[in-house]
C-alpha cells in the first residue's frame, strides 16, 4: 500500500502550540462541587459519541493507598497498542539493570602479520538498536589504529545472538517498509538519534524546472539499498503525490509520484530488507574508508568462534538513558531488542518467546494477572495483544517502590513538554491545563485503539494512577477523551470533582492530525 511521504516542517510545530494554546479546556457552564462526582463525571467523558459501538476499559486509583477510584470496564481485554511498552520496558530494567548496555565487537580467531590479518574478520552484535554509522566508524578508526591495513579472509556478521525471526507475530504486511514496523536483528544500525534501527532515510529533493528528475540523498551513505527514481517535478501549486518506499523482499526503494518545483524536500524514514547485512555493509565502507582492505566477501549469520579475541568494541549507552529514545518515542524496535535481550539473558535464546516468557515472569512477581491479558510482542504493533486497564494500572501502581523506579518514571512522555526527549508524544497535548508537565504518560496508537496510562497529580497534590484503554471505535481521533479523562484528574481534588468536556470532534481531529505530522509518526 503506498503511503505520501510525510515532511516535518518547522510550522508544523508552531501551528500544534498555537492550536494548543488556543482550545479551551473548561467545565460545563455552572458546574461545582455538587455537580458530578469523579465516577459520574467520567461516565459523562465516556459517553462521547465518538464512542459509540466502540469499547472502553478505564481503571483510576490513588497511588499511594492502591484505592480504586474509578473503574470502567476494568477487566475488559483490548488492544493496548504501544501501552505494551509500559510492561516491556519495566521488565527490561528490572531484568537487565539500569547500567545494561548492548556490546557490539570486532574480533578474530587470526593471527596479526605485520600490517595484515591472516584469517577472518567477526562483527558481533548483541542487538544495540542506537549503533549508528559513526559507531561503525570508531570501531574502524580503532582496528586500523592497530596497524591492520588488510584482512586476507572474509568479513562475518555475527547476528546469532538473536533468532532467525525477524518480524513480530501477525505484524501487517503493509507495514513492511515502515521505520516502525522494521527487521529485528543483533546487528543493525541507526539513521539517527531516533534511534529507529534497521532503517533509512531518504530525502527526496524537487528538480530545478518542471520535467526534471527529483534528486535524493540517503543517510547513511551506503550502497545497501538502490534508489529507483520513477517521480518527476511538476509545476509548482500542483498536488504533491510523492511515495517512497521499499520493493518488499529486496533493497530497491522506489520514489514514485509527483514533487512540484519549490516544495520543501520530501524525507522519508524506510526499513531495509536485512539489517544484518546493512550493518555489515555500514562496516565495511568504514573500514574501507580508513585504509582497511578486506580481501574476502562479508557472510551473514555465522557465530563468532569462541577463542576469537576481541579488536575493538562499542559499547552502547545504559539502559536507563536508552529509555528515553525508546519510551519518549515510542520506539518499537527498541521494545523488540530489549525483549530478545531478556530472552537471551534468562535462557541462552534470543527469541520472541524466550524474551515474553521472562516478562511474564517479571509482571507475576509485580502482582499482574497474567492469566487476564496477552502480550505476543514488545511493542505492541501486533493486534493480538490484549490487556485490560486494572491490570496496566496493577503494574504502575506495584512498580513505584522499584529501586530502578526514577530512571523508569524519567521515560515516560509529559504532557505538554515540547522538548521531543521530555514531551515525548505527549508535547502537543493537555497544554493550557493542570495536566500540562504534570501527566507523566505512555500513549498507543493503532487504527481503531488508542491508550494512555500513566501519573498524574489532582488539585490537591495527591498522585493518581490511570488506566485508559479505548478500541472500535470509528473516529479519526479518541485522544481528547483520554485528555478529558486525565485532566478532569488534575483539576479536581479529593473532595471536588470538577468536569471538563472533551474537546470538540473537529479540533481533536486537527489537533491529531497535526500531532502525527510532526512526529513522522504512525505509532503514537
Amino acid at each position: 500500500m503506498s503511503r505520501p511521504v510525510r515532511r516535518r516542517n518547522a510550522w508544523i510545530w508552531t501551528a500544534v502550540l498555537g492550536l494548543a494554546a488556543t482550545l479551551t479546556w473548561s467545565s460545563p457552564a455552572g458546574a461545582g462541587p455538587e455537580d458530578a462526582g469523579l465516577p459520574e463525571a467520567i461516565d459523562k467523558i465516556l459517553a462521547d459519541p465518538r464512542l459509540d459501538g466502540g469499547a472502553a476499559s478505564v481503571v483510576v486509583a490513588d497511588a499511594a493507598t492502591g484505592q480504586t477510584l474509578y473503574q470502567h470496564q476494568p477487566a475488559g481485554r483490548l488492544m493496548p497498542a504501544s501501552n505494551t511498552k509500559l510492561p516491556t520496558s519495566a521488565a527490561a530494567i528490572a531484568l537487565l539493570g539500569p547500567d545494561y548496555r548492548f556490546r557490539t565487537d570486532a574480533l578474530s580467531d587470526g593471527r596479526k602479520q605485520g600490517s595484515v590479518l591472516v584469517g577472518d574478520l567477526y562483527l558481533r552484535g548483541t542487538g544495540d538498536p542506537t549503533a549508528l554509522a559513526k559507531d561503525y566508524d570508531a570501531l574502524a578508526a580503532d582496528l586500523a589504529g592497530s596497524g591492520i591495513k588488510t584482512v586476507s579472509g572474509r568479513l562475518i556478521a555475527d547476528d546469532t545472538r538473536f533468532d532467525s525471526q525477524r518480524l513480530g507475530r501477525s505484524w501487517a504486511a503493509d507495514d513492511e517498509s515502515s521505520y516502525y514496523s522494521a527487521q529485528i536483528s543483533a546487528l543493525t544500525v541507526a539513521p539517527d538519534t531516533d534511534y529507529d534501527a534497521g532503517t533509512v532515510i531518504v530525502e527526496v529533493f524537487p528538480g530545478a524546472a518542471a520535467g526534471d528528475k527529483p534528486r535524493t540523498a540517503l543517510t547513511p551513505k551506503t550502497g545497501y539499498v538502490d534508489i529507483d527514481v520513477q517521480a518527476k517535478t511538476v509545476p509548482a501549486g500542483q498536488e504533491n503525490t510523492l511515495t517512497v518506499e521499499r520493493v518488499h523482499g529486496s533493497n530497491t526503494i522506489t520514489v514514485s509520484g509527483n514533487i512540484p518545483v519549490g516544495d520543501d524536500p520530501a524525507k522519508e524514514w524506510v526499513t531495509v530488507w536485512a539489517p544484518t547485512g546493512y550493518a555489515a555493509a555500514v562496516f565495511r565502507d568504514a573500514l574501507a574508508a580508513h585504509g582497511v582492505r578486506v580481501v574476502g566477501k562479508t557472510q551473514l549469520g555465522r557465530a563468532t568462534p569462541k577463542d576469537a579475541k576481541q579488536l575493538a568494541g562499542h559499547s552502547s549507552m545504559p539502559l536507563k538513558e536508552l529509555l528515553v529514545p525508546f519510551m519518549k518515542l515510542s520506539n518499537n524496535m527498541h521494545a523488540e531488542a530489549l525483549t530478545k535481550a531478556m530472552g537471551y539473558q534468562a535462557t541462552g535464546s534470543g527469541s520472541w518467546s524466550a524474551g515474553l516468557a521472562a516478562i511474564d515472569g517479571f509482571l507475576k512477581k509485580e502482582g499482574v494477572d497474567r492469566g487476564k491479558l496477552r502480550q505476543v510482542d514488545g511493542s505492541g504493533l501486533s493486534r493480538m495483544n490484549n490487556f485490560p486497564a486494572d491490570q496496566l494500572a496493577k503494574l504502575l501502581l506495584a512498580v513505584r517502590d522499584a529501586p530502578w523506579y526514577a530512571d523508569w518514571y524519567r521515560s515516560l512522555p509529559v504532557a505538554c513538554d515540547p522538548d521531543r526527549f521530555v514531551g515525548g508524544t505527549l508535547r502537543s497535548r493537555m497544554c493550557g491545563t493542570p495536566a500540562a508537565l504534570n501527566a507523566h504518560a505512555k500513549t498507543g496508537s493503532l487504527t481503531g485503539a488508542s491508550a494512555l496510562s500513566g501519573y498524574v497529580k489532582d488539585a490537591g497534590g495527591r498522585e493518581l494512577v490511570f488506566s485508559i484503554v479505548l478500541n472500535n471505535y470509528l473516529a479519526p481521533s479518541v485522544k481528547s477523551i483520554e485528555d478529558a479523562i486525565v485532566v478532569t484528574l488534575a483539576k479536581s481534588s479529593a473532595d471536588k470533582t470538577v468536569l471538563v468536556r472533551p474537546r470538540t470532534e473537529r479540533a481533536a481531529e486537527r489537533s491529531a492530525d497535526l500531532e502525527c505530522s510532526w512526529q513522522k509518526p504512525s505509532q503514537c
